[in-house]
């Protein structure tokens, strides 16, 4: 068992920003990755939002430039996942398999994955028409018919904001009424440019290089009928990766980690960044900013405590 200043759980922009921070400061983090480190850019192909490049960038181009700027500064990344966690005392204790450490401080990045359909074709054309994030990716769909699949805030959310490209927006929900607030749902069904279509599922995404229709179910009467469309964006929520620390860390109603001020969680010495705990923005550039609040306040943090 080895003893770190400090280990940080995730790799995406938070986690790899907390990183370049936290070496930078001359602490040395040890940083557990997962299996791939980038977090959900890696599923990205082209990312025209981040600042810096003015002729966009892949998702994993931009995360691999991130783990090199950190690990160039000193920052250690293990392309392993943590599976175990003791924040009861210090130092703490962060397991990945059978590689064990102690640590005098933890940044929590481990990051949220949007909910998938489980739809043929989803996976395959993810990147490819498939979107989970209509501020991350609506641009490329100017001019074009989209599908938004989804009944609560969120999906309203996309479907309006989609409007400012799309020739055409239609929704697709499960139900015969959305989960979403009144002033949000009244929003998305007055707009020209919108479309219902109540009790409908998607079963199969079509597509070779790029999404060309759908097959929708409905859900009352069980008929099937193909519909064609540029791209499909799913607004089903996000599951933020907190098993791991139930019990150990505050989480709210959802199961995102409570911040109590800054990066700071419920557990003096545990920081938190990115969208675990970001229900709202879900971001690489908020994702990022975080992880720079993570490892300022993580590095006080140990000058008060040393």
């Amino acid at each position: 068992m080895t003893h770190e200043r400090l280990v940080i759980i995730g790799a995406g922009p938070a986690g790899l920003t907390a990183a370049l921070y936290a070496a930078r400061a001359d602490m040395s983090p040890l940083v557990f990755a997962g299996l791939v480190a980038g977090g959900q850019l890696t599923l990205t192909t082209d990312v025209e939002n981040y600042p810096g490049f003015p002729d966009g960038v892949t998702g994993p181009e931009l995360m691999d430039r991130f783990g090199k700027q950190a690990e160039r500064f000193g920052a250690r990344l293990r392309e392993s996942s943590v599976t175990k966690v003791d924040f009861s005392e210090r130092p703490f204790k962060v397991e990945a398999g059978a590689d064990r450490h102690t640590a005098d401080s933890v940044i929590v990045a481990a990051g949220a994955t949007a909910r998938r359909l489980g739809a043929p074709g989803e996976e395959r054309l993810t990147g490819k028409g498939v979107s989970t994030c209509a501020t991350c990716d609506g641009f490329f769909f100017r001019d074009r018919e989209v599908l938004v699949v989804g009944g609560g805030d969120a999906a309203m959310e996309e479907a309006l904001f989609l409007t400012k490209f799309a020739s055409k927006v239609v929704i697709a929900h499960r139900r015969d009424k959305f989960r979403a607030s009144k002033i949000m749902s009244d929003r998305a069904m007055a707009h020209p440019k919108i479309d219902i279509r109540w009790n409908t599922v998607v079963k199969e995404i079509h597509g070779d290089d790029a999404v060309t229709g759908v097959t929708l179910e409905d859900t009352v009467t069980g008929e099937l009928r193909r519909a064609a469309t540029d791209g499909v964006f799913t607004a089903i929520g996000h599951t933020p990766a907190t098993e791991l620390f139930q019990g150990r860390l505050d989480l709210d109603g959802a199961g995102y980690i409570v911040k109590t001020g800054g990066a700071r969680t419920s557990v003096e010495g545990v920081f938190v960044a990115g969208d675990v705990a970001d229900h709202r923005y879900r971001q690489a550039v908020t994702a990022a900013g975080t992880g720079c609040m993570a490892a300022i306040d993580c590095e006080r943090w140990l000058a008060n405590q040393e």
